[in-house]
């Protein structure tokens, strides 16, 4: 199942505030329009004011996201982007208890699996074929699997304990310097040895996203083999002596005996990227969703048998689930060209390139009919005089191809009403669905990259309710506009900056978060060409 798909399936939108602020009267294009004698069509409007800028994202809330990136990317505009993740893991619904009567269980086994988004091919000879999706180059890299000394909580204590607690993409120190790892007896101990130990180094100094089918084969009590096949994805095998410590003597010591005390035991996972010796400036980045992963223990233990003092010993497994508490790191190594841009933003004469970049990069701020702090617009009222029916009116922002270069586009970008935190009302009123391609849902409401030649042109966005409310309804707010990516189109909750200080910005839409990608547009100062600058296209009919 793809990327596209699983999203569609497991975003809901969070904390989703709908409204209704549209004007009740408000008619739909065209509608008492043609026949009526008293309006005419006029020639499309170019003329409001239109400020657009940047503003720097920084640090962003990543906590408990549905799809988080792991891995590097190089992107030659934006600069070094490497993605680390820590997540909780959870015991099996049941309980695990563990039988001994003449000796303890043994570990003899432990994998970790986690799939990635792919596509399932043709079958050959027995061997299924699969295509990547949401895979950003193939280098190698290099892979480290720690044990998470870091506490993760649930709730933050310093709201006494009634909030949830968040997490940022800039705390990578704090779960770097709580590693923990294997000592050469198994025991856990800091900075130890990482738990993907194996001497195929594919699973660690020299691993890669490979689209080959796993296939794993297994030997029952009997000495029956066993071969299944597993979709594509992270498959490492984990230290043993670990989870025999970890697990088979922490439950001896009551340390499964529920969820809450075994998360504190067991603080779970942090998996560590770095560039592999064999590719120093190598690119490779995925997106996954880490809850589909699971760690699977393969141990030996005495069969109970009732009388019985010698006992066979017999397999069995215990699952681990990568769920709970979950936290996207990211370090981002800026070029200069976008920290520059960043850094001489200017809400007063508006950017002529917007950089609008996922994760903890930045987005852009639009603001209509040269309002002023207050949303006031002495150009807006001008506007509302000319009593005009508004048919159609959009935002097309042109992309630079020269500044982007090769690097990937995001596929979609997000329009909302940036004081308020939600959608515009476009957004809400547009019920287009693409069932088979969840992104490209909201067509009307618009976001999506067109392309020539496979390389993208244009984002446009229709924003025809949304002008129409504010030039027919007197009380309505010229409120700011917000521009993002977006990995999920249906998503619109929102996530907080760590440190908005004075900026009126205090909230990141949470599918930004996510989304590893950035683009870079034209802006609407007038020392850009008329045909790529950022304007208002208003289609009206007027009054004679």
């Amino acid at each position: 199942m793809t990327l596209h798909k699983r999203i569609h399936l497991v975003l809901v939108a969070l904390g989703l505030t709908l409204f209704v602020s549209c004007d009740k009267d408000f008619n739909s294009i065209g509608a008492n329009i043609i026949g009526d004698g008293h309006y005419t069509f006029g020639t499309p409007d170019h003329e409001a004011t239109v400020l657009a800028y940047n503003h720097d994202i920084s640090s962003v809330q990543s906590n408990n996201l549905p799809v988080n990136p792991l891995g590097i990317y190089h992107n030659t505009t934006f600069g070094k982007y490497t993605a680390h993740f820590v997540t909780q893991l959870s015991l099996p619904t049941a309980i695990p208890t563990f039988t001994t009567i003449t000796q303890p269980p043994l570990v003899e086994d432990v994998v970790l699996y986690i799939p990635y988004f792919s596509v399932k091919g043709t079958t050959t000879n027995e061997v299924t074929s699969y295509t990547l999706d949401s895979i950003y180059g193939n280098s190698k890299l290099k892979l480290s699997v720690y044990e998470n000394g870091f506490l993760l909580r649930d709730f933050d204590p310093e709201t006494g304990s009634v909030n949830a607690q968040k997490y940022y993409t800039d705390q990578v120190l704090d779960f770097e310097n709580n590693k923990r790892g294997a000592a050469a007896d198994g025991s856990s101990v800091a900075n130890g040895e990482r738990l993907n130990n194996s001497t195929n180094t594919a699973q660690n100094d020299e691993f890669f996203f490979d689209a080959t089918e796993i296939s794993v084969v297994s030997t029952n009590d009997a000495g029956d083999e066993t071969t299944t096949k597993l979709a594509p994805g992270i498959y490492l095998k984990l230290n043993s002596t670990f989870f025999q410590k970890k697990i088979i003597e922490g439950s001896a010591q009551g340390q499964l005996a529920n969820n809450n005390v075994f998360k504190n035991y067991f603080r779970g996972l942090y998996f560590k990227v770095e560039q592999a010796a064999s590719a120093p400036n190598g690119s490779s980045l995925a997106m996954l969703n880490f809850a589909n992963g699971k760690i699977t223990i393969k141990y030996k233990e005495d069969k109970a048998v009732e009388n019985q003092t010698n006992p066979d010993r017999v397999t069995k497994t215990l699952e681990l689930n990568l769920s709970g508490n979950t936290v996207s790191l990211v370090d981002q190594n800026r070029n200069t060209d976008y920290a520059n841009a960043l850094a001489g933003a200017s809400e007063t004469t508006g950017d002529d390139r917007l950089y609008v970049n996922g994760g903890p990069g930045s987005m852009a701020v639009i603001e209509l009919f040269g309002r002023d702090a207050n949303g006031l617009s002495a150009e807006l009222e001008a506007y509302r005089a000319k009593g005009w029916l508004i048919n159609e009116a959009n935002l097309t922002f042109t992309i630079d191809r020269d500044a982007l270069g090769t690097n990937p586009e995001p596929n979609r970008l997000y329009l909302y009403d940036l004081n308020n935190n939600r959608p515009l009302i476009d957004y809400t009123a547009d019920q287009t669905t693409n069932t088979a391609k969840p992104k490209l849902g909201k067509r009307v409401y618009g976001g999506i990259i067109v392309k020539q030649n496979n390389r993208g042109v244009t984002y446009k966005f229709k924003i025809t309710n949304h002008i129409s409310n504010l030039l027919r309804n007197p009380d309505s707010t010229n409120v700011r506009l917000g521009l993002v990516t977006t990995e999920a189109i249906g998503t619109v909750a929102n996530y907080s900056k760590k440190n908005p200080g004075s900026s009126f910005i205090k909230r990141v839409p949470t599918a930004s978060v996510m989304n590893p990608l950035g683009t870079v547009l034209f802006g609407s100062k007038s020392s850009i060409p008329l045909d790529k600058r950022l304007r208002l296209e208003i289609y009206y009919t007027k009054p004679d």
